[in-house]
C-alpha cells in the first residue's frame, strides 16, 4: 500500500515548535533479497536517498557485513551535513531493513519513506519519526 507523500502537518509541527532535528525510522518489509545483500545496491541507495531529501553527503559511505549466525548482514552509515543516516539489513530471517534517518534540516519522511520502499522493492513499510527539541 501506498501511503500519502504529504508533509504539511509534520512540516507545521516542526516549524511551530521550532524543533532542533527530525527522526524518521523507516522499517521494510520483504525486501528484494538481491539488493539488500549488495553492498554496491546499498552504496547506490544512499547517493539516490540524498538526493532525494536534498541533504549532502559528507565523507564516505560505510558498509560492512559482520555478525553471525541470524544476525549477518549489512550494515550502513553516512554522515550527511546535518546528521547521519544509518541502515541494518535482516537478509537471514525477514528480508527487512531498516533504516534511520536524523537531520536537524527538515526533510519530508514520507517522501524518503516511499523512496527506500521503492528502492528495495519492499511489500511494505512501518514509519515513525521524532520531533527533536
Amino acid at each position: 500500500m501506498d501511503h500519502s507523500t504529504d508533509d504539511s502537518g509534520i512540516r507545521h509541527e516542526y516549524q511551530n515548535q521550532k524543533a532542533w532535528g527530525l527522526l524518521a525510522s523507516i522499517d521494510l518489509h520483504v525486501c528484494d533479497p538481491s539488493l539488500i545483500t549488495n553492498p554496491e545496491a546499498i552504496g547506490r541507495f544512499v547517493v539516490e536517498l540524498c538526493e532525494k531529501i536534498d541533504m549532502h553527503r559528507h565523507g564516505p559511505c560505510h558498509i560492512e557485513r559482520f555478525a553471525d549466525g541470524d544476525l549477518e548482514g549489512y550494515s550502513m552509515f553516512q554522515f550527511i551535513e546535518t546528521s547521519c543516516i544509518s541502515a541494518h539489513f535482516d537478509e537471514k530471517i525477514a528480508n527487512a531493513a531498516y533504516i534511520d534517518i536524523f537531520s536537524c534540516k527538515y526533510f519530508n519522511p514520507f517522501l524518503a519513506a516511499e523512496f527506500c520502499k521503492s528502492f528495495f522493492h519492499a511489500k511494505d513499510y512501518a514509519l515513525t519519526h521524532t520531533l527533536r527539541k
